[in-house]
């Protein structure tokens, strides 16, 4: 299914669940662009790699929960700037408003306690599920716990 050095757009829309013209469109603003290859012309394709697919569909697991394009842009930049390697045991959730980046149980915990969670992404298991689906192996090594919140 995949190039030998990344996922193509037709492939990435089945995968993800999403036209084409909506991934164009991330990519032409910038939401996520293709980090393998740029399209560089007539008869290019852009090329996706599995980084790039996780962050696609947690795009679309935000924007099928009600989350706004401008809220969905900062939870991705942080994902951008915090998962270099795998998800980390981080879970995006919402009230609603905001979406926040919780690293642990009691964090999760006390947000549903406060009753501001409003749905959860736990990354893990999006990058776990994508990893099955495609039959790759999941990378190992996994970044230490970041510390930013509220994307």
């Amino acid at each position: 299914m995949a190039d030998a050095e990344g996922y193509r757009v037709p492939e990435v829309c089945k995968i993800v669940g999403i036209s084409y013209r909506q991934l164009d469109y991330w990519a032409r603003t910038g939401l996520v662009t293709p980090s393998v290859r740029e399209a560089g012309g007539s008869g290019t394709q852009r090329l996706y790699s599995f980084r790039d697919l996780v962050q696609l569909k947690v795009i679309r697991k935000l924007i099928d929960a009600g989350i706004s394009l401008q809220r969905v842009r900062k939870a991705i930049q942080f994902l951008q700037e915090n998962m270099k390697t795998g998800p980390s045991g981080i879970t995006l959730m919402s009230d609603g408003a905001s979406i926040y980046a919780c690293e642990s149980e009691d964090e999760i915990i006390d947000l549903v306690k406060k009753g501001q969670a409003v749905f959860a992404i736990a990354l893990d298991n999006v990058w776990d599920d994508l990893s099955s689906s495609l039959g790759q192996k999941k990378e190992l090594a996994r970044p230490g716990a970041a510390r930013a919140r509220g994307a």
